[in-house]
């Protein structure tokens, strides 16, 4: 079970070189239900999400870089380019996954806080520098993200 809230921010942390990242490109084979591969740095998999925005059901399968390659190149819509910082929260073992948009979506940024539960998720305050709460706005999934067209609109 994926537990998260995604939020936009008002500024990048000054510091945000500092803290560990990880390069993903990701291309959805359908949206409804989310089926998606992923590459993330040197790692490649397939997953599977089920419906819902605050909490859904989730399964990863590791895929060969062969496997993904192909698999990418029958993806509908956009490929999703991202630099995903992993920023700790202090005084919680929560951290802030900062997604920062590449290509054709820059300069979209969005911080995502994944939780062990729901009670968690709705208790927690976000820090400052985190803007409005986009968790329920469909319009910030990935796998929206993904089917925009992006010569009438941007996100």
């Amino acid at each position: 079970m994926e537990i998260e809230r995604k939020f936009l921010i008002t500024k990048l942390p000054d510091d945000l070189e500092s803290y560990p990242f990880h390069l993903i490109e990701q291309g959805y084979l359908n949206t409804d239900p989310v089926v998606r591969v992923r590459r993330q740095d040197d790692e490649f998999y397939m997953t599977y999400k089920g419906k819902g925005f605050l909490a859904r059901e989730e399964y990863n399968l590791p895929l060969t870089r062969e496997a993904y390659e192909h698999l990418l190149t029958k993806a509908d819509g956009n490929i999703i380019c991202k630099k995903r910082y992993l920023i700790p929260i202090k005084e919680s073992a929560l951290t802030i996954e900062l997604d920062v948009f590449d290509g054709v979506f820059a300069p979209l940024i969005i911080a995502e806080v994944e939780f062990t539960s729901i009670e968690e998720a709705e208790s927690f305050t976000p820090p400052a520098w985190f803007k409005e709460d986009v968790t329920n706005d469909r319009h910030y999934s990935n796998s929206y993200l993904s089917s925009v067209d992006l010569t009438s609109q941007r996100p």
